[in-house]
């Protein structure tokens, strides 16, 4: 009998959720949840979440929210309690460089 592959992933939706938003401030619930592939309700929470625990700040403006990340904030897990969520998103945010726009020091 063929194994189905297990579906966990490395980030959770909390995580990714940060990136969208860390990618484009502006970005309207639906298009979060869009983007990771979770309920808007689901995403809606998420952002609660972020908002209560200070890594993001929710500020309306006109009939759209706009959003400010704490960079500063660190991981919650104790494991990784003394690294700030900034790691996270400039290890995401330069993910998509290509070869000839690599950071300093980037060797592939």
């Amino acid at each position: 009998m063929p194994e189905t592959p297990s579906s966990w992933t490395f980030l959770t939706n909390h995580a990714r959720v940060l990136l969208v938003i860390a990618g484009d401030p502006q970005a309207r619930v639906r298009d979060i949840a869009a983007a990771i592939g979770i309920t808007e309700r689901a995403a809606q929470g998420i952002v609660t979440d972020l908002e209560d625990a200070g890594y993001l700040q929710r500020i309306r403006i006109g009939r759209r929210n706009n959003y400010s990340i704490d960079p500063r904030q660190h991981f919650r897990h104790p494991t990784e309690a003394d690294v700030p969520v900034q790691v996270l998103i400039d290890m995401f945010t330069h993910r998509d460089l290509q070869d000839d726009e690599q950071p300093p020091g980037d060797q592939r």
